[in-house]
């Protein structure tokens, strides 16, 4: 059966796949981002878009300078209000594994309030909770880089393709509101260390050194709180089959 799908953040990292799987699997895909002429912070023009949408995916995500908290509170307010008056019957809210466990880090905060906002909100919902992406070793090596010298956590990660968790969220959509899905990960721990140097290796970067992150996120970078729990759903490709694919 063919959706009105709205996705939140749909010119983003997830929001862009899951708005291509969607429209590959035939459904009909409306794009919320400021691009597009919606803003989901003040919601101009949101109520339109949303007009005969049944199913929304939030996968908006915070810029630099944003508050996460602050952020995610009013893209959730402006969804769940304008959904309401459209009739959207189903919101899936892409989040962190183990926010809850971090919350001290200002983003893993704002994720906390995004699914305790989306639980309010009067819309039947899904929190679909996913641990990194491949890519998150791109923005490590980036806001890493001392001089010549790069540095990365040490800290531990199940990342996924951000391609599947499109699919994951897609297949949500389709779905009946679960409250809380399983978690998505990917398929086999990594070390956030190692997986930057094996990225710096394959674009011919220079040495990575390791740095030791304090406070709670740091403790719950080395201790894997942000790992999945029990019986998570796995995804297929690996960060050494993403890292061969950048050659």
């Amino acid at each position: 059966m063919s959706l009105r799908i709205a996705v939140a953040g749909g010119t983003g990292q997830a929001g862009s796949e899951a708005v291509r799987v969607a429209r590959e699997r035939g459904h009909d895909v409306v794009v919320l981002a400021r691009s597009a002429g919606v803003d989901l912070v003040t919601g101009a023009r949101a109520r339109d878009a949303l007009a005969g949408a049944d199913v929304v995916i939030d996968a908006s995500g915070v810029s630099p300078g944003d508050d996460p908290t602050a952020f995610h509170r009013a893209v959730t307010r402006t969804l769940t209000e304008s959904g309401r008056d459209a009739g959207v019957r189903h919101l899936v809210a892409l989040s962190i594994v183990g926010c809850d466990r971090a919350a001290g880090y200002p983003l893993y905060a704002g994720k906390v309030a995004q699914e305790q906002a989306t639980r309010a909100g009067g819309i039947p919902f899904t929190i679909a909770r996913t641990t990194q992406f491949h890519e998150f070793v791109t923005l490590i090596w980036r806001i890493g880089k001392r001089g010549p010298l790069h540095f990365a956590p040490r800290m531990r990660s199940q990342p996924v393709a951000v391609r599947e968790v499109g699919e994951h969220l897609v297949q949500l959509a389709e779905g009946e509101p679960l409250d809380r899905a399983p978690e998505f990960a990917g398929p086999c721990e990594e070390s956030v260390l190692d997986m930057t140097r094996a990225y710096a290796k394959a674009i011919g970067g220079g040495p990575v050194l390791p740095v030791r992150m304090g406070g709670e996120f740091g403790r719950a970078q080395r201790d894997g709180s942000l790992l999945p729990g029990p019986h998570p759903k796995l995804g297929r490709q690996t960060y050494a089959e993403w890292i061969s694919a950048l050659d």
